[in-house]
This record gives structure tokens, sequence and C-alpha cells, in this order.
């Protein structure tokens, strides 16, 4: 039986809660596409830290173990000694790096909604891997998933020994681990989930009442329709194709033909305002629709209301600009970092929006930036400020710095917050490239800042917070863009 992941997101909320009812996620290949091992192998090479005969080893134990039916255990051997020496934290800081250069990209968005969901209903939601914990801790975190039944690596005095502790959790071992879990967590596995997509957790899966074989490996697959569980499959990252670079090109066009133009009609007009306001709708729009770009928004009545105002967004991607641009269109310019001046990218659009550039290594000149922001906004314009300060590798929100927050106060205006859900699945925060497809947004109602003061602004910053958290948790219904 195939099923969707708006059906098996939805009867996780018809059914029960509490967290006596588990949820185990496999990790490679099902939380993320494909295996984070290849990432880890791939940087070592790169930093010559691989040799061609522990590659050899690699290759062979993978054979065996897997495509000749040999022991299993034995890639796991040769991964663990090649981590001989090293510190536990130098490891970690390693899969927190590559988490961000390269594992973020692979998550898979809709693996993400069936976390949450499982979260919402209060269920003890568990990663369940042969992986190891620093392949795993971070995208754990990501998802908010506080359990991890892992394959342990064994050191003294924060050293690797290059050995394991438990053994390589693949297949049975796995699920044995899984259900000891469970006797200790006090786990009613009959009414558990559980999701993977390989052969070697047929076991696992077998261990809990409601299996799903996700994006299942052939063999698994078999498996599923001999033992009747519900088949998944959930979309995959964007990849680029032709068309995806094609209207990145056109993308790129139309910004700069909408951009002259509109410095074109205010150098006809002598209305310099009056050609930025055109320039900037005009280069948003034709960018966006020669990538093929949709936007989706709930809320766009709040975008006109209280201007000017502060309005900030979550950042995920290089595609938030034009999203932006096209939302806001008129009477705005932005706060950005310095160092942005230096991106090609922004060289055209910083000569026409003039932003008030920070820089934030320099408090002074920093403040002074901010209050000639302020003094804009009092003027009529509106600014825009991205509080994370730099593009997420995920959906999940980074902290929000001060700065929006003083300015809005200061200036005496409203904040508007825009949550953008999807922009980094059309174009990850790492691509230049764009895939066509639907953003979806919520612009919020604004929210006063008269009676903030000083004392109370941290308070002020984290409900700011919460409102776009919320929004992003609750969007698979419908979000409330009051």
């Amino acid at each position: 039986m195939n099923v969707t992941a708006a059906e098996v997101t939805a009867a996780v909320r018809a059914g029960g809660t509490g967290p006596r009812i588990g949820a185990f996620f496999d990790f490679d290949g099902t939380l993320v596409q494909g295996y984070t091992a290849n990432s880890f192998y791939s940087d070592r090479i790169r930093h010559g830290e691989a040799g061609p005969l522990e590659l050899a080893r690699i290759i062979v134990a993978a054979v065996d173990g897997t495509l000749l039916g040999g022991d299993p255990q034995a890639i796991g051997r040769v991964g663990f000694a090649s981590l001989r020496g090293r510190t536990v934290d130098e490891v970690a800081g390693v899969g927190e790096r590559l988490f961000v250069e390269r594992i973020a990209g692979t998550m898979r968005p809709e693996a993400r909604d069936l976390v949450r969901a499982h979260l919402r209903m209060g269920h003890t939601v568990v990663i369940a891997s042969s992986a190891t914990c620093m392949q795993i801790a971070p995208v754990a975190r990501d998802l908010g998933i506080a359990h991890v039944v892992c394959t342990e690596l064994e050191e003294a005095d924060g050293v690797l020994t290059g050995r394991s502790t438990t053994g390589m959790l693949w297949g049975e071992p796995k699920a044995r681990a899984v259900r000891a879990f469970a006797r200790d967590h006090g786990i009613d596995l009959e009414h558990s989930y559980g999701y993977a997509n390989g052969p070697e957790d047929i076991a696992f899966l077998g261990s809990v009442g409601r299996p799903y074989a996700l994006n299942p490996h052939p063999t698994l697959r078999r498996a599923a329709g001999e033992f009747g569980w519900p088949v998944l499959t959930l979309r995959e990252p964007r990849s680029p194709g032709l068309r995806a670079y094609l209207g990145t090109v056109g993308g790129l066009l139309g910004v700069n033909a909408g951009l002259a133009t509109g410095v074109g009609w205010g150098l006809l007009t002598g209305d310099r305002r009056l050609g930025v306001n055109a320039g900037i709708g005009l280069s948003a729009d034709l960018a966006l629709a020669l990538a093929g770009v949709k936007l989706d928004v709930v809320g766009a009545e709040n975008l006109e209301k209280g201007r000017p105002a502060v309005f900030i967004a979550n950042h995920q991607s290089t595609l938030d600009v034009l999203v932006l641009g096209a939302l806001l269109r008129h009477d705005f310019t932005a706060v950005a970092k310095k160092e942005a001046r230096l991106d090609p990218r922004m060289a055209v659009i910083g000569a026409v929006l003039d932003p008030a550039w920070i820089d934030r290594s320099d408090l002074a000149k920093a403040k002074q930036s901010l209050d000639g922001a302020a003094r804009r906004l009092r003027g009529g314009t509106s600014i825009l400020v991205l509080p994370e300060g730099t593009r997420m590798p995920t959906p999940t929100l980074g902290r929000f710095k001060k700065g929006a927050f003083h300015l809005a106060r200061q200036a005496g205006v409203p904040i508007v917050p825009i949550v953008l859900r999807n922009t980094g699945e059309l174009a990850w925060r790492r691509s230049l490239v764009v895939n066509p497809g639907t953003v979806e947004v919520a612009v919020l109602e604004p929210i006063p800042t008269g009676d903030w003061t000083a004392a109370d602004l941290d308070e002020r910053i984290a409900e700011v917070r919460r409102r776009f958290a919320d929004a992003l948790e609750n969007w698979p219904q419908e979000v409330n863009a009051r």
C-alpha cells in the first residue's frame, strides 16, 4: 500500500498522544538523502587525511558487507580505526561544519514535517541509526529530536581509541538497541512508529506496530509487500536541472533589466524615488517569473499597514532578496552587513536601494548607521532587516540580533514580521541556482513598538521570534496571519 506524506502526517495527528508512543526514524536515506559517511570521507580525502590503503579497505569492506553478504561490521571497524587519536571535540566540530556545508542541503523537507507532527503529539521521537553521533547530532538538534540510538565510539580522556563500545548498529543489533531503548523509557512499541529505507532495517521495522518503508530499497519494498507495511515516498531535496540553470540566468537578466528601466525612468522624470520604486517591483517580478518562482502569500494586506515600518524576515537563501523585493516593492531600503558590499550580486541592488551598511566590528560606527536608518524611517522610508544576520542552513530559526528592534523602538514605528517557509528548498543557502516552484509566505500583523522600553527589549524580541516559530510550526494547517 502506497501512502503520501500528507496522509501519514494526518494519521499521526489523529492518533494517540504522549511519550509512551515512540517515533523511531532511521537516519541515512530516511531523514537525509544518501549517506552522510560519503561527506565525511570526501572531506578527509580533500584534506589529505585518507590514504589509498584506507580507501581500498573501505571499498572492500563495503562490497563484502552489502553485496556479497559478508560481515557488515567490517566497514565500521575500518571507519572507527581511522579516527584513532582524534579528540571528541575535533570530530564533533567536523560534523558541525559538514552539516552546514553539505548535509543540511540533503534533509528531506517532508521528513521535517513528519518529525514535527510527532513532536506536537508529545511522542518520544528517536533517531535510530548505524551512523555515529558526530554525523547525527547536528541534524537531531536542528529537528528538535532529543533522543539518539546510534553507533557509539570509545574514548579515553576525550580522545577516540579507534573502537566502538556498541559495535555498528546495523541490522538485528539496531533492532535490539531500539527494543532496549523502548524498555528503558517505558515506550509501547506496539503503538509506536518506525521509518526506514534499507533492507538491513527489516528487523527494526518489525519491532514496531506502525512501520513505514520510506523511499525504500527494492528489497525492503518487497518485504513491505509481504508484511503489509505501507510504503511512504517523500520528495527529495531539489537538484537543479536545465530549467533551473536557464531560469537563474533569466532571473539575473530580469533583475538588471528591471533596475535599469527604473533608473532610466527616474532620470527621465527627474524623480529618483519614483524610478527606484518602479525598478524594484519590475526587477523582482521579472526575475521571479523568468526563474519560474511563484508566491503564495497569506496576510498580504499587512504589507501596507502602518508604513513606514521595520520589516523583518527569516533568512534561508539568496532567493529571499527577490521574494522580499516583490513583496515590499516601494519606499523601502535595507540594513545590511558591510561585508555584503563586496558581493558582486549586491552591486546593482546596493546602488539602487542605498542600504544602511552596518560595520559589525565597530560598535560606534554601527550605532551611527542605525541612527541614520532611524532618520530615514521618520522620513517615510521603511527598513528591511534580516535579524538572524546570515543565511541559515535549514528552516530552523537562528538567534535574532537586536538591531532591528532597537531601530523600530528608536523611530517609534511598528515591526512587521515576514515569514518565509521554503525559499531554502528552491535555492539552498550555498547554491547560486534557483529551482522553479512556489514560495510560501506569511505576513503577520504589524507589532506596535510605542510602549517598548530598553528594559523589556529582550522579552519583546523573544516574543517576536516565537511568532515566527509558531507560524513555521503550524504551516501544514491554515496559518493565522493576524
